[in-house]
């Protein structure tokens, strides 16, 4: 992709964060390297408010309204971002930034569907839709799907008790944990993980599907304490989070999203493809564990009969 031929990008989780700082990033570029831009987020004020913002910047925006964690809003919005290609209400879509997360206290929390929350919006929700627009892109295009470091354990990932993935087949990684167990932190922790290696192993699945000329990238913007991600952990983990923003080399919105916006549209990242894994401003190796064909190919059948499932209870 180069500044000639932006198109359209859409971003998922536009309304706070490292997405709105994305947003706003790439609505600021100059004219000529300015993508049309569909915000796909939960309806409301916020996403008012960033659709106002990155219109008064200078871009074409279209707000898509969608619970990302009822995948019938999702199939809804996949609709309505057809629609809008087809009408010439955008330019041709060049870009789609999965974004949407969550990060929860409790595994015993479910989508409207009936899968485990985390799982359900932070993978099974964007699998949803990119597969939904996958003949809708116009090359040259890129997928980049955002991931996080935490699949493994470091040394200090292990200090802070941060828990790496446990994979499992999908299908159990979809379940709720019973509602008469009790909630653990750990077990929240190993949900936010598994649903991030599941990104990477969707994302090595869907590069040798994908139409020529779609590139899949994976974005980790760094470890960014006091966002959105983790509004279930209250407004005292927040405010811990928003002070540790302040030391040295933590990332933060600020300067994430603009790194995000470079990924998703500077010719600097063009040669991407296969799952590459950019961390914030460079491009890392992921662990060999990462590369795994046989999982990815069963976690692509799954995630098939899980979404199916939902679709033929029409939720």
């Amino acid at each position: 992709m180069t500044t000639q031929d932006a198109g359209t990008v859409l971003i998922s989780g536009p309304t706070g964060g490292l997405g709105r700082a994305a947003v706003l990033a790439m609505a600021s570029r100059p004219a000529a390297g300015r993508p049309d831009l569909l915000l796909v987020g939960r309806a409301g004020e916020r996403l008012t408010q960033v659709t106002g913002a990155a219109r008064a910047a200078g871009a074409t925006v279209q707000a898509i309204g969608c619970d990302m964690a009822r995948l019938a809003d999702v199939r809804a919005a996949a609709e309505q971002v057809k629609e809008l290609l087809a009408a010439g209400t955008v330019r041709p879509l060049h870009g789609l930034v999965a974004n949407a997360g969550v990060s929860g206290l409790d595994t015993r929390g479910t989508s409207a569907d009936g899968y485990e929350l985390t799982f359900a919006v932070n993978y099974l929700a964007h699998a949803q839709l990119t597969g939904d627009l996958l003949g809708s892109f116009t090359a040259p295009a890129r997928i980049v799907l955002i991931g996080s470091n935490t699949y493994h354990q470091n040394r200090v990932r292990k200090i802070l008790h941060v828990p790496p993935a446990h994979w499992r087949d999908p299908v159990e990684l979809a379940k709720p944990a019973p509602a008469n167990s009790q909630p653990s932190l750990r077990a929240a922790g190993v949900a936010y993980s598994d649903s991030k290696l599941a990104f990477l192993y969707y994302a090595h699945e869907l590069q040798r599907r994908a139409p020529a000329g779609v590139s899949v990238v994976m974005y980790e913007p760094g470890f960014m304490p006091g966002t959105g991600l983790s509004r279930q952990h209250g407004p005292a983990a927040q405010a811990v989070g928003r002070a540790l923003e302040r030391l040295p080399r933590i990332a933060s919105p600020a300067t994430s999203g603009p790194q995000l916006a470079s990924v998703v549209l500077d010719p600097r990242w063009a040669h991407l493809r296969n799952g590459a894994f950019v961390v914030r401003d460079s491009e890392r190796d992921v662990k060999p564990f990462a590369h795994d064909s046989a999982r990815e190919a069963r976690l692509w059948d799954a995630t098939a009969e899980l979404l199916q499932t939902a679709a033929k209870a029409g939720s």
